[in-house]
């Protein structure tokens, strides 16, 4: 599509703590700087790239061609920002219309996605007297819906800025701070409501969903994670153990809009690594739940970790596939979890169909019976000390995998490594993370992450490429139509691979550790690959 020449955006007074950079062409008008429900609901995504996951379906697929297999070798870098106030940014830029949004701890840029030049900053102090994620001011994204861009503080607050000058629209407070929530998630937009979750499962919070209305900012729905007295699950959470269950919603969740249902995974309960004093389930901790959008009531659930003392969250993106089984079209709902098994459900009704090891060293549980329960091997932390596998991080966190619908393969970065783990019973106490001990790794333990191509079909490993470092990269995977997977990996370089093969095709070493996943768009018709590295935003292309 040919864009008018020149980067536009609508030149409004500029509110405190809003930059305007430099003078900016005004030659096109207000409605095409907007972002539609079209274009959220498109499915795959092209030169939009419109949420945190590109799409809807959480698969990080596009159907970009222009680079592929032939020609990525000439993949040059196009432009690099410095946002210039953080040293980690997490977040995966989203793009509408030529122009790029970005967050960096509370602050949010308007970049010019076809060169990076900035267009507007707003800006916001870091937050004091957080714990944990919280405290490090991690920000993951916007949310972007017609003329508005909305972001997660934090400190728990929603913003929605003007999309065309930065100015500050509504800010509301949607958790307690005070309390130890805080916010490290990009808002999901769908409909007119803007959806978000907390962090601070960790600091002894009680986790939840909440939709407000995208326009005036008014609460709509909320949805707590850890059940009240009374209410079902509840019998996990003696006495007001209930309200520092954990629970927490850090990332956001997936949509389908055929079935409108929304599906928003969980952390781990808390306190972390001793289960004493939340007998049972705990639900509805380490699970994936299914929620009808307009009212929040709960449709299904699935649990992952049953009584997690392992910190194994399922905050991975729950990713929706539509693939033939047994002759007719299932909708699934496929994960690959942090504790170690790749989990394949229908997402139309919750049902567990299979779930299959994706890394070697496992052995919190022997395997998963035909209820989708794990069969436990008895391994748990103690005071004396636990080797456990998968560790402490996981056998995979929250950066993003991907799905391509070409080669029906499932892409993850996986981590093979083990933690000794340490428990005793822990109090609540406020202004205290609620951690009971904690984990450490061994010095002779050898660590590795190993990009895998996966089958939902039958799980099945098709492919690996294992990556040299310590396996401390958190960087995720896209994948395109041109027949690539992009990520961020254990040597500071984001590379590129044949999707069919796993054959290395290109690097570029950004000399940054990544925690942040790769995302592509176009403008003018080029096609470009984006992600954050350490603290710059890199934007590539082919020459031209």
């Amino acid at each position: 599509m040919k864009r008018p020449a020149g980067v536009v955006l609508l030149l409004l007074a500029a509110c405190a703590g809003t930059r305007l950079a430099g003078q900016v062409n005004l030659s096109r008008s207000n409605s095409t700087l907007q972002g539609s429900a079209e274009d959220l609901l498109k499915q795959p995504v092209g030169e939009n790239w419109p949420s945190y996951n590109g799409d809807y379906t959480g698969r990080r697929f596009s159907i970009l061609h222009e680079i592929h297999r032939g020609n990525v070798a000439q993949l040059r870098a196009a432009w690099v920002f410095h946002p210039g106030n953080s040293q980690r940014l997490e977040a995966t830029p989203v793009v509408v219309r030529g122009i790029m949004y970005v967050t960096s701890a509370n602050d949010v840029f308007a970049l010019d996605a076809a060169t990076g030049r900035s267009l507007w900053h707003y800006s916001r102090p870091v937050s004091s007297g957080l714990l944990d994620d919280a405290a490090a001011h991690k920000s993951r994204g916007v949310g972007v819906w017609e003329h508005f861009v909305y972001s997660e503080t934090d400190d728990a607050h929603l913003l929605c800025l003007d999309a065309r000058s930065g100015n500050l629209v509504w800010d509301v407070q949607y958790a307690d701070k005070l309390k130890q929530y805080g916010a490290t998630s990009a808002p999901l937009v769908v409909k007119d409501e803007v959806i978000v979750g907390t962090s601070g499962g960790d600091s002894g919070v009680r986790g939840f969903v909440a939709a407000y209305d995208a326009r005036k900012g008014i609460l709509k729905w909320k949805l707590w994670t850890i059940p009240g007295p009374g209410e079902f699950g509840s019998s996990s959470w003696p006495g007001d153990s209930y309200l520092h269950g954990g629970g927490t919603t850090w990332m956001p969740g997936t949509y389908d809009p055929e079935l409108d249902t929304l599906y928003w995974a969980t952390s781990n309960a808390a306190p972390d690594f001793d289960g004493s004093s939340r007998p049972g389930d705990d639900l509805y901790t380490a699970c994936v739940l299914a929620i009808d959008p307009d009212t929040g009531k709960l449709k299904w659930y699935f649990q992952f970790t049953p009584h997690d003392v392992y910190d194994y969250d399922a905050n991975e993106p729950p990713v929706l596939v539509d693939k033939e089984e047994n002759g007719t079209l299932s909708h699934l709902l496929i994960q690959a979890n942090r504790n170690g098994f790749f989990y394949v459900l229908d997402r139309s009704n919750g049902k567990f169909l299979r779930a299959t090891p994706f890394v070697d060293k496992l052995n919190w549980a022997t395997g998963i019976d035909a209820s989708g329960r794990p069969l436990l091997s008895g391994r748990i932390p103690t005071k004396e000390g636990t080797y456990i596998c998968p560790g402490v991080v996981g056998a995979t966190n929250w950066f993003s995998p991907s799905y391509n619908p070409n080669t029906g393969l499932f892409y993850v970065m996986a981590l093979e490594e083990c933690s000794v783990y340490y428990s005793k019973p822990k109090t609540f106490t406020p202004g205290e993370t609620f951690y009971a001990t904690g984990t450490k790794h061994l010095p002779d333990e050898h660590s590795q992450k190993i990009l895998l191509a996966l089958s939902p079909s039958d799980g099945k490993k098709v492919w690996r490429y294992p990556q040299t470092g310590s396996g401390n990269s958190w960087g995720g995977t896209l994948t395109t139509a041109g027949g690539l997977v992009f990520f961020g990996d254990d040597a500071d370089t984001i590379e590129a691979v044949d999707a069919e093969t796993g054959q290395p095709l290109w690097h570029f070493n950004t000399g940054q550790s990544f925690k942040a996943s790769p995302m592509t768009y176009a403008v003018d018709g080029v096609q470009y690959v984006a992600v954050c590295a350490g603290s710059d935003v890199f934007s590539f292309a082919l020459p031209h």
